[in-house]
């Protein structure tokens, strides 16, 4: 088996390339490192089975293969991961966001079409916004802000979505959508602006943890293994062209009481600093994965617990490095 990764240095992408890799599959990754983290694909480059391709996927992809010695190989799926995916991220780098998002995605359904491939495309929880319904499940529509300051990743997401879902119906190509909801664990970057990172950061230094608003919106957190499992089922399970699915997990806490178990577990006092609320950040956030049980046989397996101590030891090993962004602390889906 064949894959195109694309954003394949990032948090997400890097962790498919691994899973992949043990599952031997060969594996090109595709990445031009604005966000992404090229230490984080050391362990496949060492391997003959992974080709690293840096390209930005916003450009034609016949650039973007034009590096490989058999420009078109015939991947048996693409998955669509590149985007920047926290707030630090795609509001530093706006317009690029809804590039990737837009034409990226335009020209992986082309290398797609072209190729013969299956294509994933990953999307995000965002697409609901601020949701009127709870929990979410796939036929909501949303409750986006489309001019907002989260509007560069919301829309251009849903853009996607539109995209690839109107070249099913006239190109006749296979592809699938997968809606991540909060997703964490090793290789997220400190201080890039998501909850998790930026509270193990803090109680590992012996800080206050951010808290925006009271602390009572709330979040569902999927520890990073149990989403790929979902996202390869959607990716190879034969029959389900067309299907937009949630992988997430369903368990819902406030933030105050993720705080609470951070530092419980880091074993440092709670404390914490409360700030204003960020505009259009979601009260509640909570996959209804119906489809998910039904279509893949998918639950998640990893306890927050257990999967937020993995994390922190994560962080721990490299409490000394420099985190590059200012830490601040919102709540938003991570996909790159």
């Amino acid at each position: 088996m064949l894959a195109y990764i694309t954003g394949a240095a990032g948090f997400l992408g890097s962790h498919l390339v691994d899973q992949l890799m043990r599952d031997d599959w060969n594996v090109v990754g595709i990445d031009n490192l604005a966000t992404g983290d090229g230490r984080n694909l050391d362990d496949a480059r060492a391997t003959a089975r992974f080709t690293f391709v840096h390209a930005d996927v916003s450009q034609p992809w016949r650039e973007w293969t034009s590096s490989l010695a058999t420009p078109l190989q015939r991947p048996d799926v693409v998955f669509h991961l590149a985007s920047p995916a926290s707030p630090v991220h795609y509001e530093r780098l706006a317009l690029e966001t809804m590039a990737v998002n837009a034409v990226g995605t335009m020209h992986a359904v082309g290398f797609s079409q072209a190729a013969g491939s299956t294509l994933l495309y990953a999307s995000t929880s965002e697409s609901y916004g601020d949701p009127l319904e709870h929990p979410q499940r796939e036929s909501y529509w949303g409750n986006v802000n489309p001019v907002g300051v989260r509007s560069c990743y919301d829309e251009s997401k849903r853009y996607g979505e539109a995209y690839v879902t109107t070249a099913v119906r006239k190109l006749g190509i296979d592809a699938r959508i997968v809606r991540i909801f909060n997703t964490y664990g090793p290789r997220m970057q400190a201080g890039d602006g998501r909850v998790i990172p930026n509270f193990c950061v803090s109680a590992l230094r012996g800080e206050p943890l951010t808290v925006y608003g009271d602390g009572s919106q709330t979040r569902s957190f999927c520890y990073v293994d149990d989403l790929l499992d979902g996202i390869v089922r959607l990716a190879t399970r034969p029959g389900l062209s067309g299907n937009v699915v949630n992988i997430g997990n369903p368990g819902e806490f406030t933030i105050r009481e993720l705080a609470a178990i951070v530092a419980e577990l880091a074993e440092v006092e709670l404390r914490t600093i409360d700030v204003a609320l960020p505009p259009d950040d979601p009260a509640r956030r909570r996959p209804d994965i119906t489809k998910a049980r039904t279509l893949l046989e998918w639950e998640p397996k990893v306890a927050l617990r257990d999967g937020l101590q993995k994390t922190l030891d994560f962080f721990r090993a490299r409490a000394d490095e420099p985190t590059g962004y200012d830490c601040v602390a919102e709540y938003d889906t991570g996909v790159s």
